[in-house]
């Protein structure tokens, strides 16, 4: 998530620049052959070229609203998962009695950070439709550091869970739902051990559930993409508007004067670069966990979230907030 006022046109333009050649080049050649070979009839009239144009427009507003809508609904998941790690904080203490193992609370507490952590993990694994393995992604990146990238899960799991616990939840391939399945377990045991009243145990356990329920909206947002068909017919009419735009340019420009055709260069390169610009914001935003710099922040929301439960066990050695590396917040 950029956290600053603006994208700076510079970082636009840079992560941009290579359509922007490629616009160039596109541009340049049916001017030339206009203006010095005397091919006129590379000139389009501009009519269906802007039916064409608004046919684009429809379409990338339509993603770009949709992805939005994407990104949007994400936050408000973990939104919530903030909120209900909060509750579960405030009832483990609250309902748990601590009489037999006075680490009861630290260890449901902790555990319930190391769901955080795997579920972290998991949304941040790659899929074939996901952006950030493209060349311009990958240039723009080296502005911000993904942490599921370049640590290792072993290592954050293992400061929360028992070496037992670590090795069974590694062994699985959904990890972070067998972390809820050992919460349960462990509040089972605690309930016919007397220490949860039956009542304070459902509270509890309908706890787990959202959890589980939170957990399944943000699968399915990183496992069902925006629909193929639709982020593909996007690409292939922007491609056709941006081809056909200095054709059609020409003679418009010519009929403000002979030497005037050469605007529609940079005013070609200047349309094409709207549409290309919009249709690649909408899809950089598609994929809200995939670790782009527009997506949720969800390694610092974790973080959050461990910071508040720790404090709730009175504990003073807490790591610091996750902070922005050039605007971007991970």
């Amino acid at each position: 998530m950029n956290v600053g006022r603006i994208y700076p046109l510079k970082e636009f333009l840079y992560w941009t620049r290579r359509e922007i050649y490629m616009i160039a080049v596109i541009t340049i050649i049916p001017t030339v052959l206009y203006q010095y070979f005397e091919l006129k009839w590379l000139a389009i009239p501009w009519v269906p070229i802007a039916l064409v144009g608004t046919a684009a427009a429809f379409i990338v507003g339509f993603k770009n609203t949709q992805t939005y809508n994407r990104l949007w609904e994400a936050r408000q998941i973990w939104g919530a998962i903030v909120n209900s790690s909060r509750a579960w904080g405030i009832l483990v203490k609250d309902f748990v009695k601590s009489d037999i193992d006075e680490n009861t609370h630290q260890e449901l507490i902790y555990r319930h950070v190391a769901w955080l952590t795997a579920l972290r993990y998991q949304l941040r694994e790659s899929r074939n439709w996901e952006n950030t393995n493209k060349s311009y992604n990958k240039e723009y990146a080296k502005y911000f550091v993904i942490p599921e990238k370049v640590g290792k899960i072993e290592d954050e799991l293992g400061q929360f869970l028992s070496k037992d616990e670590k090795a069974y939840v590694l062994s699985k391939k959904n990890r972070a739902t067998h972390i809820i399945s050992l919460q349960s377990a462990h509040l089972r045991k605690l309930k016919e051990n007397g220490l949860i009243e039956p009542l304070n145990y459902i509270e509890l356990e309908n706890l787990l559930i959202n959890f589980y329920e939170q957990q399944g909206k943000c699968e399915r947002i990183k496992n069902f993409p925006y629909p193929r068909q639709f982020a593909s017919i996007n690409l292939f009419f922007v491609r056709l508007f941006k081809i056909l735009v200095p054709f059609g340019m020409l003679k418009e420009f010519e009929k403000l004067g002979e030497h005037l055709v050469w605007l529609t260069i940079p005013f070609g390169i200047v349309v094409s670069w709207v549409f290309m610009t919009m249709e690649k914001v909408g899809e950089s935003t598609e994929n809200p966990f995939e670790g782009g710099a527009n997506d949720v922040p969800i390694t610092s929301m974790s973080r959050t979230i461990e910071i508040d439960l720790r404090e709730m066990l009175d504990e003073k050695n807490l790591p610091p907030p996750i902070q922005p590396l050039h605007n971007i917040l991970m």
